[in-house]
């Protein structure tokens, strides 16, 4: 049954170092006007082994534009050889900005402010880790030597100015500097605040009497044997103030710096927004132009384009035409000869006949036959056609052509003697 406790206590271990891995000098909200002075309060004896004291210190409730003050505690370190780096004040950007606390094996800068009881400013001269046992330093410790036996006795040298400043840098604040030792420890793993020292801190957030406006800068309760106990022996209230709180002044100061600070986020946002206009109009500007130039160039393509559309088109009707032209010249021939072929032939005149039909061989006029006696009728002979010209020329041959007109047949030689009238001497 022992061993549970012991897995639980590893797995805490575990997470804690898990969340260890970024440091915690984180940076809260950032005020115009410094915190309240460190106010004087006893420390309350130690609760019992193990518990490492955290000083108080002025947080800010953005709520109530108001620091209050979160009581310095006893605090049971999340694990062996583990120390505590308080948090701070700083100033920077034009603003104090809160660097959050943290636990880790070495302390590390918090700012040069002196907490007291062991926070010098530099380092902690409170007590120190042997063996896995922590160890107390009665000369700045509340201990109780009867019940805690783990102490030592060391006189602390303080090497700072003694003052009760809450801040470092600024006007009037803490001009210490972190140092090489301090700028190593800041890198090593860390553990942030652990869950009581967050309950600690809402406690004294939600009470009223722990605001500067109220208390003016002397709390309550300045001080606690164990976190969130505000009431009881262990609440601690404050002796007196560090310093004489001047809320009037730091009111004004904080409303001025706040209004400064308007103004000149107002310049920053407007000069912005000027720039970002001007940026904004020269880009539309460039766009515009390029649109144009885009949109000429495709209104240049698209022209091309159609002109060469145009120029193929007129191209294609003019072969087209000239395709048309050669078949309706080709047809034209074709039907005309196709009619010339079916056309008769034409019937020549008779003088064309009669000139292009050839005489016969035997007809002659150069000389008449001798005369000879007339014969008897019965006795007479028919007169003989004209013989045929065996190469008299035809018409071409045409569908159903006539023959071509056969020349009258010349009178037997007979006959032109019988006629001796026709004759000439």
């Amino acid at each position: 049954m022992r061993i549970i406790p012991s897995i639980r206590s590893l797995l805490f271990a575990l997470v804690m170092l898990a969340i260890s891995a970024a440091s915690f000098a984180q940076i809260g909200v950032s005020i115009s006007v410094g915190p309240p002075a460190l106010p004087v309060y006893e420390q309350p004896p130690l609760p019992a082994q193990g518990y490492l004291w955290t000083p108080g210190y002025w947080a800010y409730d953005s709520a109530n534009s108001d620091y209050y003050w979160v009581p310095g505690t006893w605090v049971m370190a999340p694990q062996p050889g583990f120390l505590w780096t308080p948090g701070y004040w700083g100033w920077g950007n034009g603003g104090y900005a809160f660097n959050e606390g943290y636990w880790g094996p070495h302390v590390g800068f918090y700012g040069g402010i002196n907490y007291g009881y062991g926070y010098t400013g530099e380092g902690y001269q409170g007590g120190r880790w042997n063996n896995g046992q922590f160890e107390y330093n009665r000369s700045v410790n509340n201990v109780n030597v009867t019940n805690i036996h783990n102490t030592y006795n060391t006189t602390v040298i303080n090497n700072t100015t003694v003052n009760r400043v809450s801040y470092n840098g600024g006007a009037g604040g803490i001009t210490a500097r972190p140092t090489a030792q301090d700028e190593a420890a800041a890198h090593e793993k860390h553990i942030g605040p652990v869950a009581a020292q967050t309950q600690h801190v809402a406690a004294a957030r939600a009470n009223p009497e722990q605001r500067a406006s109220v208390n003016q800068g002397k709390p309550a309760v300045a001080a606690t044997s164990k976190p969130g106990e505000f009431t009881g022996k262990g609440a601690v209230a404050a002796k007196e103030a560090g310093a004489p709180y001047k809320a009037t002044e730091s009111r004004a100061a904080e409303n001025k710096a706040t209004e400064s600070k308007a103004t000149e986020d107002k310049a920053a946002e407007n000069k912005a927004s000027e720039s970002k206009a001007t940026e904004d109009k020269a880009a539309d500007n460039k766009a515009a132009e390029t649109k144009a130039t885009e949109n000429k160039a495709a209104e240049n393509k698209a022209a091309e384009n159609k002109a060469a559309e145009n120029k193929a088109a007129a191209t294609r009707t003019n072969e087209n035409k000239v395709a048309a032209n050669k078949a309706a010249a080709t047809r034209t021939n074709e039907n005309k000869a196709a009619a010339n072929k079916a056309k008769p032939a034409s019937k020549p005149s008779p003088e064309t006949a009669k000139a292009s039909t050839p005489k016969p061989q035997n007809a002659t006029h150069a000389k008449a036959a001798p005369k000879k006696a007339a014969p008897s009728p019965e006795n007479k002979p028919r007169a003989i056609a004209a013989a045929r010209p065996e190469n008299a020329p035809h018409a071409q041959p045409q569908a159903h052509q006539e023959a071509a007109a056969r020349p009258q047949a010349e009178a037997h030689p007979a006959e032109k003697e019988s006629r001796p009238e026709e004759r000439r001497p």
